[in-house]
């Protein structure tokens, strides 16, 4: 089976409905940051919140402001939103695709490390590239959690659409494929998000098992230019047609 890492979204739809679940990993691989988190937004440190949710307003913080141990949950897929997941447009796809998206997708949560797709999460708030306290939040879940991503993806094919920034958080240790984004011959950075996320959904619109059967998928927009090999790395360069 295909698994696909993906990034999160500083962006996150509020509310949820979900009945708690066991995240992935070892359940209290993450207990000291959630903790801390908590701590942090519980404190009333004005300061320490602004920085944590990397906001300048107070006022802005206060949607976020809440206990994270009995937060409303929804499913990660569909917790966040932003340019990816504009793309993605989970709202439109069908109770199987949505369904394939819970269990095939790998997100890298700044607070909560890596998570499935259908794992229920709280409505959080972390600046990308803060710490938690005094915790390094890449070298945490680094730490922790690439042993348990190397044996759960371990007969796994892997796609992997994460922003390079999450590569801290995991380094893939076999065989896996990544996309390059090409508008006019230069390579795009900011609008690579939407195609991500336009990828992503045309994985689970047709219900893709394999890599082999990615390589003839054909995708509105989407025109491959060439296929490099470095290493352990296959990546799919595409012109944006």
């Amino acid at each position: 089976m295909i698994k696909i890492l993906f990034s999160p979204s500083e962006g996150k739809n509020s509310g949820g409905k979900e009945a708690k679940n066991e995240l992935f990993g070892a359940q209290n691989a993450r207990d000291e940051i959630l903790q801390e988190y908590n701590k942090i937004v519980q404190s009333g440190d004005e300061e320490s919140i602004k920085e944590l949710f990397g906001f300048k307003k107070m006022s802005d913080c206060e949607p976020y402001i809440e206990d994270i141990f009995s937060s409303d949950l929804m499913c990660a897929i569909e917790r966040y939103s932003g340019v990816a997941y504009d793309y993605l447009d989970i709202s439109s796809l069908d109770k199987a695709q949505r369904e394939y998206l819970k269990q095939n997708t790998i997100i890298f949560s700044n607070l909560y490390g890596p998570i499935l797709g259908g794992d229920a999460i709280a409505n959080y708030k972390v600046k990308q590239g803060s710490s938690i306290g005094e915790i390094a939040l890449d070298k945490f879940y680094r730490d922790r959690f690439s042993y348990q991503l190397d044996l759960y993806l371990n007969s796994c094919e892997i796609l992997d659409l994460r922003a390079g920034y999450y590569d801290k958080f995991y380094k893939i240790n076999k065989p896996y494929t990544t996309l390059k984004f090409l508008k006019d011959g230069k390579s795009v950075s900011h609008w690579a998000k939407a195609y991500r996320g336009l990828v992503l959904r045309e994985l689970a619109k047709n219900n893709i098992s394999s890599m082999e059967e990615f390589m003839t998928l054909e995708i509105e927009t989407l025109q491959v230019k060439e296929i490099k090999v470095i290493k352990n790395k296959r990546e799919i360069v595409y012109n944006i047609v």
